[in-house]
């Protein structure tokens, strides 16, 4: 297909790079976008030559009876042009306008593209981080069973309240329904996944993401670069419907090649082949010129305010994603310094179990909660690619 699927790590304040990933879209959806940025391309071209009248070229054959002799026959074609060459200005800004539009469409398809294909890698980090759910899940469930063990012998022994048993049983049957419904999750995704790509999603490697700087993203960012592009095709369009209603200066041609009317026949100063041409100047007095004017002036200024306001909200999405960010390093950090505590209690807990002074279980316990630690840190780590890709998403040349 047209493109690779491009995404990567780089420096914070680096230009945005790629890495190939494959084009990960499938064939019919690439083939949509295709298509669509082919049609913007060519609804364009009209657009901006739409200020071009046609060439009328014209047959005609007339047949008479008024002649009592015999029906008379004549024939011609002929050629005519009406053709505008000043608009006051209008002409010229019809032509930038029609190229702002396209620009601007094809500013927005893009965005719907790397909307698509954002979703699709969104769908493979969930899945990954799913069966990491799944896989502390299985750790979890494995101390539930060692905690149920524990509080029955305690109960058998009359040292602890029934109560304690049932909220333990309670808490394995509740994990391992949750573990069930990520079976479903998977499923889920997996549908997902399939309807907008036909790859593999396990034969896909997941991109390294990391933060751009606010000045790439910005500098990047398709919505913003949409709006700006429709605040200056409201432009253009306002002085395309401001000129409609000054002068305008037209040329008018005609050739003809056409039999001679009866009438004039035997005329020597009568020609069967000739030219008519000229030139027409011309103004509307139309009383809703002012509103129509006014309503292109309002529209102007209102496109222009939605470009100052997606560059205010541009900002607040990288400031929003940059300080997520923080937050998702530090619960890192926390999971990072509990996997140190827990990896000291496992030594100790099992040095103290081959002592004999706890059980197997109580080390098995902290070797599964050093494990569910472990994965934690794993999961962040994916809740802060899903931010990041909330970024790349919306930029240029990152996908």
């Amino acid at each position: 297909m047209k493109k690779l699927f491009l995404l990567c790590s780089l420096a914070a304040a680096s230009l945005i790079h790629a890495d190939e990933l494959g084009d990960i879209l499938s064939d019919n959806k690439e083939l949509i976008f295709d298509y669509q940025l082919e049609s913007n391309e060519l609804e364009s071209d009209i657009l901006s030559k739409s200020w071009l009248n046609p060439v009328r070229v014209q047959y005609s054959k007339n047949f008479t009876t008024q002649f009592v002799d015999t029906t008379r026959i004549t024939g011609g074609y002929s050629i005519v042009i009406d053709q505008p060459i000043f608009r006051s200005g209008g002409i010229y800004y019809g032509i930038k306008y029609s190229q702002a539009l396209r620009d601007a469409t094809r500013a927005d398809i893009q965005l719907q593209e790397r909307t698509m294909i954002g979703d699709a890698i969104s769908i493979l980090f969930n899945l990954k981080k799913t069966r990491l759910e799944q896989e502390k899940m299985k750790y979890q469930i494995k101390n539930d069973v060692i905690d149920i063990r524990q509080k029955r012998d305690s109960y058998d022994a009359g040292l602890l309240d029934s109560s304690f048993l049932d909220q333990a049983i309670l808490k394995k049957s509740q994990d391992e329904t949750a573990l069930l419904e990520m079976d479903l999750t998977l499923m889920e995704l997996n549908q997902k996944f399939a309807l907008l790509s036909d790859k593999d999603p396990k034969g896909l490697r997941l991109p390294a993401l990391e933060l751009m700087s606010k000045t790439d993203y910005s500098e990047s960012n398709l919505e913003l670069k949409r709006d700006r592009l429709r605040a200056l095709q409201s432009d253009y369009n306002q002085k395309v419907t401001w000129a409609k209603y000054l002068p305008e200066v037209s040329l008018q041609g005609q050739y003809t090649d056409a039999d001679v009317n009866p009438f004039f026949q035997g005329i020597s100063t009568i020609k069967e082949k000739y030219y008519t041409y000229g030139f027409t100047v011309s103004m509307p007095l139309d009383i809703n010129s002012f509103s129509d004017i006014e309503a292109s002036k309002v529209e102007k200024l209102k496109a222009a305010t939605e470009a100052i306001d997606r560059k205010e909200t541009v900002d607040e999405e990288y400031d929003w994603i940059h300080n997520s960010l923080s937050i998702l390093d530090k619960k890192i950090l926390l999971a990072q310094k509990d996997e140190k505590v827990y990896k000291s209690l496992y030594r100790l807990t099992k040095n103290l179990a081959d002592a004999g002074e706890k059980t197997s279980f109580d080390a098995e316990i902290m070797h599964n909660s050093l494990q569910i630690r472990k994965i934690d840190q794993k999961i962040y780590q994916i809740d802060k690619q899903l931010q990041l890709l909330k970024l790349y998403v919306r930029v240029e040349n990152a996908i």
